[in-house]
């Protein structure tokens, strides 16, 4: 496939031995979304389906060394960053991206598990709002995140997304599923404020992976030059489709069901 049929994905991550997250679930999404995946990785996990319990980060030099690498000889269109785990991962990325601000960046700042466990330390948090969010795109926080990136200051959703964006991303797209609702309510803000809310049936049960998933997915379409508005919209729905045809292969949650949606040609 030419390269404009199939653009490249860096993604900056960790790793899920159970599949159901991190890597695998970003390497999933973007090769069923048509785009070619080229894996960073930052942390090796000790977690199942349920949980995680341990996190074992990689040498932040090793980190940009892997990246800087890919950046030199793949057309890299568009890059997600996932799990950083720590706060001199986050800086060491940070500083290689300020190198390539022509690309675009999807954040997902993943700070705890599914299942509750912290999967970054708590010095991240401030490297994430000072570091990387400037050079963000897109950041798609659920509401623990937003509150925690934001402070405690910002009083709702809004305020709060408000404070993201005064950091320096262009774009957030707030997540809901985390939240004691009947549906699920995912908005998109942009730099004047709120842009457009989105709303999903809550699926029975729980899931492992699906900030990943549509994390991964955002940065797919991005890579295909979709807009973020619509980006944002067809990447969600994507996410959806993985969630009906979840799976549950181990003892805890389900897993996404990416693959049922190859061949899906977004954008």
């Amino acid at each position: 496939m030419a390269e404009t049929e199939r653009p490249c994905v860096l993604i900056i991550s960790g790793n899920d031995p159970s599949g159901g997250a991190g890597m695998a679930a970003d390497i999933q999404t973007v090769s069923a979304l048509g785009g070619h995946p080229a894996p960073v990785l930052t942390s090796l996990t000790v977690q199942d389906t349920a949980n995680a319990y341990r996190v074992s980060p990689v040498d932040p030099g090793l980190v940009t060394e892997q990246a800087a690498t890919v950046l030199a000889d793949l057309p890299v269109r568009a890059v997600k960053i996932g799990l950083l785990a720590t706060a001199e991962i986050g800086s060491a990325v940070a500083s290689l991206l300020g190198d390539h601000s022509n690309l675009p960046v999807v954040l997902d700042p993943v700070l705890v598990a599914a299942g509750g466990a912290d999967l970054a330390e708590q010095a991240l948090e401030a490297v994430i709002v000072e570091q990387l969010l400037p050079l963000a795109t897109l950041v798609t926080p659920n509401a623990l995140e937003l509150v925690r990136l934001a402070g405690s200051q910002a009083a709702d959703r809004e305020s709060r997304a408000r404070v993201l964006l005064s950091s320096g991303c262009d774009w957030v797209l707030a997540k809901g599923a985390d939240e004691d609702t009947v549906g699920v309510e995912n908005v998109l803000y942009g730099k004047s404020g709120f842009v457009e809310s989105f709303r999903w049936t809550r699926l029975p049960g729980h899931y492992h992976g699906s900030g990943c998933t549509l994390a991964a997915a955002l940065a797919t379409m991005i890579a295909k030059s979709v807009p973020i508005p619509r980006a944002a919209a067809d990447a969600q729905r994507y996410t959806d489709f993985a969630l009906r045809n979840a799976f549950r292969p181990g003892r805890g949650q389900n897993i996404p069901g990416r693959m049922a949606g190859a061949g899906h040609r977004l954008g």
